[in-house]
């Protein structure tokens, strides 16, 4: 692919340049939004509050300025958060820095490859497991805070949450699940009645100021740096790469996953516009390339944050641009007041956002539309809950690919052609009605012949019997695979070594071409191939009449 052709053209801009008032003031609304998320998700990710401000500031813009949205903003968020713990606590910050540069590397490869379109192929069920699992693993990441505990034991999040809250019943303290409890409930509240005032921040600020005037005793985030430090790669050591490649490699894949669905959800709420898929990876791919460099996390497109540009009145990628602008300034100019925000107002922030996660609409329609369904949603919600997020979507595709490819297989039919019946597709049932007497039987196959359904069809042709000729109507095949071909030789091996003779009709050049290939034609070849069903049928029906056999 060019790449050329990804990046930001000077017409994105226009707009924004001859009427920047919208987007200026959706910009700012979204970093009041976003600011005590990223401190939260920096937090959670074990790297700090500082990493994930930066995140937000350089991913942010660089996403903004070269991603393929109008409207996304991407930054730090929940369910990059959960891949991350497990990196930070096998590799350290370090690591986790490197991972984020190499899963840049492989998004920007993934652009000029040119798969961003892949993501309309995950299946529904499987989105919305993960999405509600993650929900559940980030609100247990928040126990310890909540709890005001502050080492809990375990190397799940699930064992960190049961742990904090054996140390809570041991050693109470209920200001702090009260902050936490309070904080959520007003952005839920607030945000449901007035969804446009940033609630989240002013909880925040509520509480931050609450606990300086009346000297609560709650943990404070700690020190921040003022400003974002000088770019630097003293944490790339070459001797661990190997062993950040896999982890790499399952960043970019929820890097890329993420993003996509956020700008997808951000063309469904905007009318009339549209991103581009590979354009989306390459932005990410470079704003994922920049962030660790200024010592911030793996960075996504934020569906959150994203819905309340598009919703703030945002028309170009100016909004995005702007948010990030507005929180390097808050870096800037207010970090030692950021530095004394209870961990427990933003825990509050984040319960009440994996509360806004889950769809249960969605959850209850998926649940009702199948069995199958149903089961591939639990399954990957219980997966990412239980171990992690990439294992989860494989078990959950993996599940999903089979059941689909059980569904397909059942459509391909082996039907005998009813010889007593005149009512057909071709109007020559008539003509074949005489056939049974003379030892002469014609099968309809219909549907896939792959190897899902292939050896069925095997056992089901392999089985007749007192008969002179075979008619196998091809003209009903789908679509036919390697496997498919191998089992109808074997069947036509095993039908011709009873010297009975085969015969085709209505095969379609593709796969006449692919029978060939691997000599799964009849053995008389083309004299035993034809066009149309009632010219096999007289053909059959000269043999099976004469003693001395087959003409060509």
């Amino acid at each position: 692919m060019n790449a050329f052709a990804l990046l930001p053209r000077w017409s994105d801009w226009k707009p924004a340049l001859r009427a920047p008032g919208a987007d200026l003031l959706s910009g700012l609304i979204v970093a009041l939004v976003a600011l005590p998320l990223a401190l939260g998700f920096g937090i959670s990710s074990g790297l700090g509050a500082a990493a994930g401000l930066a995140t937000a500031v350089v991913a942010g813009a660089i996403a903004a300025v070269f991603g393929g949205s109008r409207f996304q903003v991407s930054g730090p968020t929940g369910a990059m958060t959960v891949v991350l713990v497990p990196i930070v606590g096998r590799h350290g910050a370090s690591g986790v820095l490197a991972v984020g540069l190499l899963a840049g590397l492989v998004l920007v490869v993934l652009a000029l490859a040119g798969v961003g379109r892949a993501v309309r192929y995950m299946p529904a069920p499987v989105i919305e497991g993960f999405t509600a699992g993650i929900a559940v693993v980030i609100a247990l990441q928040q126990v310890p805070s909540a709890l005001h505990v502050a080492h809990a034991e375990g190397e799940k999040v699930w064992q960190s949450a049961f742990d904090a809250a054996g140390q809570y019943i041991a050693h109470p303290h209920p200001l702090t699940p009260a902050t936490t409890l309070a904080v959520a409930a007003v952005v839920l509240a607030g945000g449901r009645y007035f969804p446009k005032l940033p609630f989240a921040l002013i909880a925040v600020a509520a509480a931050t100021l609450a606990a300086q005037a009346f000297d609560l005793d709650l943990t404070p985030i700690g020190t921040i740096p003022s400003g974002l430090p000088a770019p630097a790669i003293g944490f790339l050591h070459l001797d661990q790469l190997g062993s950040l490649i896999a982890p790499a490699l399952a960043v970019a894949a929820l890097a890329a996953l993420e993003s996509l669905l956020s700008a997808t959800a951000a063309d469904a709420m905007a009318v009339g516009t549209r991103h581009d898929p590979d354009s989306e990876l390459l932005g990410q791919g470079m704003a994922n390339l920049a962030a660790p460099l200024f010592g911030g996390v793996p960075a996504t497109g934020a569906i959150a944050r994203t819905a309340v540009n598009v919703r703030s009145g945002a028309r170009t990628r100016l909004a995005a641009l702007t948010h990030a602008v507005v929180l390097a300034a808050i870096i800037y100019l207010a970090a030692p007041l950021v530095a004394e925000i209870p961990l427990a107002a933003l825990a509050g922030v984040l319960l009440a956002t994996t509360v806004r996660m889950v769809e249960t609409a969605s959850l209850a329609a998926i649940a009702r539309a199948s069995r199958g369904d149903a089961i591939i949603m639990a399954i990957t919600f219980g997966v990412t809950v239980a171990l992690d997020l990439v294992t989860a979507v494989a078990v959950g595709v993996g599940i999903a690919t089979v059941l689909a490819l059980r569904s397909v297989a059942k459509e391909a039919r082996l039907q005998q052609v009813p010889l007593t019946n005149p009512v057909d597709d071709t109007g020559h049932s008539a003509e074949e009605t005489g056939l049974l007497h003379d030892h002469i039987v014609a099968y309809r196959i219909e549907g896939p012949l792959f190897f899902a359904a292939a050896h069925r069809f095997l056992l089901e042709l392999a089985d007749v019997s007192d008969v002179r000729v075979v008619i196998l109507r091809m003209s009903g095949i789908t679509a036919l695979d390697t496997t498919g071909a191998l089992v109808l030789k074997d069947a036509i091996g095993k039908l011709e070594h009873r010297h009975i003779t085969v015969l085709m009709s209505g095969l379609r050049q593709d796969h006449r071409r692919r029978l060939a290939a691997i000599g799964a034609l009849p053995t008389g070849g083309d004299a035993h191939i034809f066009a149309h069903t009632p010219d096999a049928i007289n053909h059959a029906r000269g043999y099976a009449r004469s003693p001395a056999g087959l003409t060509t």
